[in-house]
């Protein structure tokens, strides 16, 4: 059985650990339906760029790893809510739930006009909304926001 808080919880030690690589604070996971991890990355923003988010990163390791059906079991747990990049990659990849921690409108009030993180007003749930198949959202978690809140703290 999945446990979303503790899957969360882990995207957010994912999360630090991009932090101290040098990398942007954000992390995510793929799990199977029975909550078995599958994939971790962080963010890999010092060697890709702008397109090394932790969630596309997460998305393209699962397309090419398992077949569409599977992904349409698993999850993909991030600590952020994903831009509208990221939830189209798991959008594209066929991964049928997106459970996030952190809204992108707090983080937007976190990062600012920062020219590394200039988030998109953009709601992944609209996004998602635009497509033909159906992915769950499940997210925010408030009880975790102080958490993720200071896994961002003196990086922006």
């Amino acid at each position: 059985m999945r446990d979303d808080i503790a899957l969360l919880r882990e995207t957010i030690r994912l999360a630090e650990a991009a932090k101290a690589a040098g990398n942007h604070p954000f992390g995510a996971l793929l799990a199977d339906a029975d909550g078995h991890i599958l994939i971790e990355k962080g963010n890999a923003h010092a060697t890709e760029g702008g397109t090394g988010h932790a969630e596309l990163n997460v998305a393209r390791d699962a397309a090419a790893t398992y077949e569409p059906e599977f992904l349409e079991t698993c999850t993909l747990y991030t600590s952020v809510e994903p831009c509208s990049m990221c939830a189209g990659g798991t959008y594209w990849a066929g991964i049928g739930r997106l459970v996030y921690g952190m809204s992108e409108e707090r983080l937007a009030e976190l990062t600012g006009d920062n020219p590394e993180n200039l988030t998109m007003s953009l709601p992944c749930r609209q996004v998602l909304a635009a497509g033909q198949r159906a992915v769950e959202v499940v997210g925010p978690f408030p009880e975790l926001e102080d958490d993720i809140v200071t896994s961002h703290k003196g990086f922006w």
